[in-house]
């Protein structure tokens, strides 16, 4: 199982499927209760080899040491399958994840993503975002997407998708999110009125926060793009001690069926300007506010 001391040198190209890759073998490496030099003894490597595969930092990623490493740490066959999936997909940077192509289809690289974020910029133009939703739309949405799941099953995906939330109201070191939302997002029911009356005053009470900054692009404004962006969010990962990003921002953007995740740097600017400009034509932050509740009412009158 021995590795080639000189893969992964210093100005390897970091990628996306690299980076999770190596954040789920860390995570998973310091559950079974190992350190990064007994993991690469067992693998009969260098720890330096170890440490550049968990930076997302290799340069040549075997499935076969893929394989050995689930298998020393425990990892169940289903993840495991998905670790491989990135390892297969390690040297793309511009990646359309298909779902169930590689990588399986329950295997949600996009949450792993997110909850290493230290700032999310996102726009919907026909769901709340996870991050904002109540339970209660959340279950409308998951009862249509899975209508052959058990009530145990809805239970246990709207669960996970409220743990999510605790990345921006946790107390110690919220991300950031700033939100543009389509005015059709607000009339288009899920659930029944109630379901959206709650939704709505939740988004309300949320955009009160320090960390959240949520704005509505109402009806009026047209089309300010000229084009249809889709839903997108733009991840940044923070800064480290010399003011430079620890990882690259990422763009994802969700479809149908299978996933848009983008970081070369003309594609991020090109989503940043995208979002300024659908800010610049959306209300402010406190008329937004205000808009939502007046909604909230009319569904409840």
């Amino acid at each position: 199982m021995a590795a080639n001391e000189t893969d992964g040198q210093a100005g390897v190209s970091s990628t996306l499927p690299r980076r999770q890759l190596g954040r789920y073998l860390r995570d998973w490496r310091t559950q079974a209760g190992l350190t990064i030099a007994e993991a690469a003894r067992l693998m009969e490597w260098g720890a330096s080899t170890l440490q550049r595969l968990e930076k997302g930092q290799a340069d040549r990623i075997r499935t076969i040491d893929i394989h050995e490493l689930c298998r020393i740490y425990g990892i169940p066959d289903d993840l495991a399958e998905g670790f491989t999936g990135l390892a297969q997909q390690a040297a793309v940077k511009s990646w359309w994840h298909a779902y169930g192509d590689l990588i399986p289809e329950n295997f949600d690289i996009y949450v792993g993503l997110e909850a290493s974020a230290h700032r999310l910029r996102a726009y919907q133009s026909e769901l709340v975002p996870g991050l904002l939703q109540t339970a209660e739309y959340a279950r409308a949405l998951n009862h249509l997407g899975f209508p052959k799941d058990s009530v145990d099953e809805l239970d246990r995906r709207v669960a996970l998708r409220l743990q999510r939330q605790a990345l921006i109201t946790r107390k110690h070191s919220p991300a950031e999110i700033d939100v543009v939302l389509h005015e059709s997002v607000l009339r288009s029911i899920v659930g029944d009125a109630k379901v959206m009356a709650a939704q709505l005053r939740h988004l309300a009470d949320a955009s009160t926060r320090s960390n959240v900054a949520l704005r509505i692009l109402p009806f009026a404004a047209g089309v300010p793009l000229g084009v249809s962006t889709g839903p997108f969010t733009v991840l940044e990962f923070g800064t480290d001690s010399k003011g430079q990003p620890v990882e690259p921002p990422v763009v994802y953007a969700e479809g149908f069926t299978g996933d848009l995740y983008l970081e070369r740097r003309a594609d991020v600017r090109r989503y940043d300007r995208a979002h300024e400009c659908l800010q610049r034509h959306a209300l402010d932050i406190q008329p937004s506010r205000h808009l939502l509740r007046q909604v909230a009412k009319e569904y409840v009158a």
